[in-house]
């Protein structure tokens, strides 16, 4: 056996029995589920129903195939070769397996399958056996009981690492589902063995985590995704302040009980990266870089603030070389609510009344021509783009003007106003690409992340490379899906490999 290339879910697995309340046919929530999965599995995909199947039944089936760019095929046992055929017809008769998913299969149907080189999958119905089941007598089954749908992407994921032998690499891969989706339509995660030998299976809270973890090398997580609240009073380690999920603490217990387990990005590696304090304070090393460059690399001037109510207030800020205007963020940077919930504040007396959560982190406004660098750091490339930005200082102050220099309150996942007439061509070459190398080589070694990002702005009036923002995990959407994704699924393979490079080069 060479492996699952295609699938085909039957109707009686997709359908929920009965009508709902207006009298119309729906899915079964954990059939959403797994068409949502399969869609940019890199597996074929297809539907069948029979004849006997009511209109209404087959327009919702049909419209949930053009939805996610899945077949149609019609099921009569009577006529299976007719099935089999037009199944090799639609998608080639290739190296591989097809895999039919099914509520029942009377022996002969089974036989008749199996025979045409089919894999049959049968969902038990509720209340039987509750383990996964091959037939024997084999050494590659050919028939399979589950008894969730959820388990269908680990199921093929099982089949096609025994299939391709040892050097395949399984990836469980645990985030939110729109940031997963933004991944999966890039072709990142799919389920048919990438050219360098990885099979990604989503990681599902429906299912043990230590049975899905057991069919799996490697974690890739975004763990904020998963955090429910962060508490910043008290003196203990950040890591002792974040409250996730039931799921993603059951997650975190497997892990520590097996070690074996390989972390894309161990989860203490992005704690620093959640607080806004850390990340300052780590950025304060980048001063050891500056020696052979005309160029500096920095973090902004800080300042921590837990009560902009605090008398002495505004000689910190001149001690922490902090001019108005400020930019303030709340120390805690991501997974929560109101952590992208900023300001910038362009009078002093301002601050008594601000409206950011505490405690904040109040930064230095650079002036940089509206023009942000973004870099990503994926294993041993770096990637960067251009993108516009705010405005400088005096644009703001003209905008605030208008409405008494009141503080200017901004969610930083949205858009602020920017320089619509500012060429981003010129502002490639005001960037220093060896002194951000050396610096995302840096901050690769600090951090011991494998995938991350930073955000760099030039200070106008002296040149300073300012690095304000670092993340992990990012889209890097800016980056081109035939360079960047080849890129992510050597740096996860590097990393399973224990074969990571050491530098990082930039890609201009």
């Amino acid at each position: 056996m060479c492996g699952v290339k295609g699938i085909v879910l039957d109707a009686s697995i997709l359908l929920k029995a009965g009508d709902d309340e207006n009298g119309s046919p729906s899915l079964r929530p954990d059939a959403v589920y797994v068409l949502r999965k399969l869609r940019y599995s890199n597996i074929f995909t297809g539907i069948s129903y029979g004849l006997d199947l009511s209109a209404p039944k087959v327009r919702l089936l049909q419209e949930s195939a053009r939805l996610y760019s899945y077949n149609c095929f019609v099921f009569r046992p009577s006529a299976i070769d007719s099935f089999v055929s037009e199944v090799s017809l639609e998608w080639g008769d290739n190296t591989g397996s097809y895999m039919h998913v099914v509520s029942s299969y009377k022996d002969e149907e089974i036989a008749q399958m199996i025979s045409s080189g089919w894999l049959i999958t049968v969902l038990r119905s509720p209340g039987k056996a509750s383990d996964v089941e091959y037939s024997t007598g084999t050494e590659n089954p050919s028939k399979i009981f589950i008894n969730k749908l959820e388990e269908l992407p680990l199921i093929i994921c099982h089949l096609n690492k025994k299939a391709m032998g040892k050097d395949v690499k399984t990836v469980g891969y645990l985030m939110k589902p729109s940031r997963e989706e933004d991944f999966a339509k890039r072709g990142a995660f799919p389920i048919k063995p990438t050219p360098n030998g990885l099979i990604f299976v989503p990681l599902t809270y429906a299912l043990p985590i230590s049975q899905q973890l057991q069919e799996i090398d490697g974690v890739l997580h975004k763990a904020t995704d998963d955090i429910i609240t962060v508490e910043m009073s008290g003196s203990s380690d950040f890591e002792n302040k974040v409250t996730y999920t039931e799921g993603m603490q059951e997650l975190q217990r497997y892990i520590g009980c097996h070690p074996d387990c390989c972390v894309i990005d161990p989860f203490t590696n992005i704690y620093p990266v959640l607080d806004r304090l850390k990340i300052q304070q780590i950025l304060g090393g980048l001063e050891n870089l500056n020696s052979k460059s005309c160029s500096k690399i920095r973090g902004p001037h800080f300042l921590k603030v837990v009560d902009f109510r605090e008398p002495k207030l505004e000689d910190k800020l001149v001690d922490a070389k902090l001019s108005l205007p400020n930019i303030v963020k709340p120390q805690v940077a991501c997974g929560v609510a109101d952590a992208h919930s900023m300001a910038i504040v362009f009078k002093a007396d301002s601050y008594k009344d601000l409206n950011v959560p505490l405690p904040a982190i109040v930064q230095e406004y650079v002036d940089h021509s509206s023009t942000m660098f973004k870099f990503y750091v994926v294993g041993k490339k770096i990637f960067f783009a251009i993108k516009k930005s705010t405005p400088n200082a005096d644009t703001l102050i003209k905008l605030a003007e208008e409405n008494e220099l009141k503080p200017l309150l901004f969610d930083s996942l949205k858009s602020l106003p920017v320089d619509k007439q500012k060429s981003q061509n010129e502002d490639n070459t005001r960037i220093d690409h060896e002194l951000v190398t050396d610096a995302a080589n840096w901050l690769r070694r600090v951090l011991d992340l494998t995938i991350f990002g930073f955000d760099v702005v030039i200070q106008e009036s002296t040149g300073d490379h300012v690095i304000v923002d670092v993340n992990y995990l990012p889209s890097f959407k800016e980056v081109p899906d035939e360079v960047a994704i080849p890129t992510f699924w050597e740096a996860i393979k590097e990393k399973l490999t224990g074969k990571q490079s050491t530098e990082a080069a930039i890609l201009l």
